[in-house]
């Protein structure tokens, strides 16, 4: 049975795409409640499109942003035995429903590079569509630090069969390469908000995986 946040997130969807998409919508919602899930649910799902209004005026193609931030995570799935990453299968996913859906070419296309830009977050200075969807998405990182530990509790949760030393040196990896960047976020609103606390929280965390 869905909850509230599922049914908000559905008519969002709906006020997307309009009535004829509502069918994709449901399958979509119920990607981010697959039970294996712990960070990657609908609750990061509504705090991303949140973020994505909040930044939408830096974008270029703002439906664009908000399409990839809807299939971003659709499919996730770790330990799968498979040649594709999360975010090509995400991305494909995207790129079938629009067509489905009977989206302008340009727009599949670009959403569907978007979502695979997730993969690292590696932003190119005139993408502003893939600035947007980066920094919503990397946007938990400077909130408090009660709800950045909670983040990462839930992130080493989705993570649970891989052996601590294993998931310790990983995470730290990719965390000393996000402090590593000259600027986490490409937007400036982003900056503002979120850069000075994601730089304190990142470092907290990487001094608890390797103290």
């Amino acid at each position: 049975m869905w909850d509230e946040a599922a049914e908000a997130l559905l008519e969002r969807w709906i006020a997307l795409t309009g009535p004829n998409g509502a069918k994709y919508g449901r399958k979509l919602v119920d990607c981010y409640r697959e039970p294996h899930r712990r960070y990657h649910t609908t609750e990061h799902l509504t705090h991303v499109l949140d973020v994505v209004d909040l930044l939408e005026a830096e974008a270029a193609q703002p439906p664009a942003v908000r399409y990839a931030a809807w299939f971003h995570d659709a499919v996730y799935e770790i330990g799968v035995d498979t040649r594709l990453t999360n975010e090509e299968r995400s991305a494909r996913l995207a790129e079938a429903v629009l067509r489905e859906l009977d989206a302008p070419i340009d727009l599949v296309a670009e959403v569907g590079r978007l979502v695979r830009s997730t993969a690292d977050h590696r932003i190119g200075p005139s993408d502003t569509n893939g600035a947007v969807l980066s920094d919503a998405d990397l946007s938990v990182l400077g909130g408090i630090p009660e709800d950045y530990q909670r983040y990462a509790a839930q992130v080493r949760a989705e993570y649970r069969e891989i052996p601590g030393p294993q998931f310790r040196s990983g995470r730290a990896t990719i965390l000393r390469d996000l402090l590593g960047r000259s600027a986490i976020y490409r937007t400036q609103r982003a900056r503002e908000l979120f850069e000075l606390a994601a730089r304190e929280n990142l470092a907290a965390e990487i001094a608890r995986l390797t103290g």
